[in-house]
């Protein structure tokens, strides 16, 4: 199948590398000159394991492709995805769709035969009505079917989810449209079978819901942790008691600095957006929003008591600064507020990153060490704020050289038991 994919950015990339895997003519389209430039050279925008090699490999099979030409790849291709970003629009919180529309404006433009427009974006419900409306309005006498498939994607696993689904959802009234999204998905829904037809509204709200919920579970055992600091209580066990319940499951019940990211920051706010537009109190998903928000200051106040409200020349290091491992995203991580707050406070405050220095943090008094054991060297606090395998097995009783040093675990990676045992002075989330 001819498949055009707009948008080469991380779920366009992905998912137009995965199809070609599995042996569809693909072809990424971005009008980022700079982006496609170097896909071509074997150059990869973004960090995912495994997208690299499959990259080159459908390269120089034949079947995935990169452009700039917008036209002639709709022009040549059956099934157009529209995977560009949403992102929230400052004033009002709604998702931002001129990207879409923009698309969908270039695809009116260039319908020259029967074909499938797959928005894979995460788009508010009624989305695909007004991309219907849009394409109608220019009076095409072509048709065409506007199809909803939401993607699942984690960042670092990303590739394992396409290939190896939860569940394919494809929102659509078509029968025809149906049958081929269906044949499209087939080698990977035959392993599972876990192909879910429904409609396109239903499809464009399954993707806000399902991100709404696994944020509401972490800001949920986000507040039990506060409320197991109070108590004496680990909140590892409450998570591992509550996720025994088939009905609530283990997943997303680790507390840590709030969630981050591409996904479920954007996508809160967006659902949020829409059930106002359509007079619906979703009380819980506003309450999620907030306690995420200020999740920050609860971080805050625990640091300043672990320094005693001390920060003048003190020497701070991060361990990760990304919102989660095997991901170069900085969207949205707690690091993002606690580095400037701790270099407001005068303290000298340094970071490693697995996936290298970070452009934000650039000329804001903050430094970048290369490995982890400089990076601790001198530190007075070490905060583990990425839990990278690579800081799971940490020899932490000799870390620094300092005197009294203080490690603030974030991720919860450590046993308390065993850093009190070797007289570390050790906090964690919830413990």
């Amino acid at each position: 199948m001819k498949i055009c994919i707009i948008g080469s950015g991380y779920v366009g990339l992905v998912s137009g590398t995965c199809f070609s895997e599995l042996g569809n003519k693909v072809i990424c389209v971005d009008k980022n000159k700079q982006k496609i430039e170097n896909l071509i050279n074997g150059i990869i925008p973004i960090y995912e394991p495994g997208l690299e090699e499959l990259i080159i490999r459908n390269v120089k099979q034949k079947r995935l492709n990169f452009s700039t030409d917008v036209d002639n790849s709709i022009r040549n291709s059956d099934v157009i995805f529209i995977c560009v970003g949403t992102p929230t629009s400052k004033k009002s919180n709604k998702a931002n769709l001129k990207y879409v529309y923009k698309v969908v404006n270039d695809i009116s433009k260039n319908l020259n035969k029967y074909k499938i427009i797959v928005t894979k974006s995460t788009v508010p419900v009624t989305t695909g009505d007004q991309i219907e409306k849009i394409l109608a309005s220019k009076k095409q006498k072509i048709k065409f079917e506007v199809v909803s498939n939401p993607e699942f994607l984690r960042e670092g696993e990303a590739i394992r989810d396409f290939m190896y689904p939860d569940r394919v959802v494809i929102g659509t009234n078509s029968k025809k449209a149906n049958n081929i999204m269906k044949n499209l998905y087939f080698p990977l829904i035959k392993k599972t079978n876990r192909y879910f037809h429904t409609s396109r509204r239903a499809a464009e709200l399954i993707k806000y819901a399902s991100n709404a919920f696994l944020a509401t579970k972490i800001s949920f055992i986000n507040e039990i942790a506060n409320l197991c600091e109070n108590t004496n209580i680990d909140v590892k066990e409450i998570s591992t008691g509550i996720g025994l319940d088939n009905r609530i499951g283990d997943r997303f019940l680790r507390a840590g600095p709030g969630y981050g990211g591409s996904c479920f920051p954007k996508d809160t706010r967006a659902l949020l957006a829409t059930s106002k537009q359509f007079k619906t109190n979703l009380s819980i998903v506003k309450s999620v929003i907030n306690s995420n928000t200020s999740r920050y200051k609860i971080l805050f106040n625990k640091i300043k008591k672990i320094m005693n409200n001390k920060f003048k020349n003190k020497n701070i290091t991060f361990l990760g600064v990304t919102f989660k491992p095997g991901t170069d995203d900085m969207r949205e991580a707690a690091s993002l507020k606690l580095i400037p707050y701790l270099i407001n406070k005068g303290s000298n405050v340094s970071y490693y990153e697995p996936t290298g220095i970070k452009s934000h943090f650039i000329n804001k008094k903050v430094k970048y060490i290369h490995n982890t054991k400089e990076a601790c060297k001198k530190a007075d606090l070490i905060i583990i704020h990425t839990e990278w395998n690579e800081f799971k097995q940490l020899n932490l009783k000799k870390i620094s050289t300092k005197k009294n040093y203080k490690i603030y675990d974030l991720r919860n990676l450590y046993s308390p038991e065993k850093m009190k045992k070797n007289k570390i002075n050790y906090f964690s989330i919830g413990r």
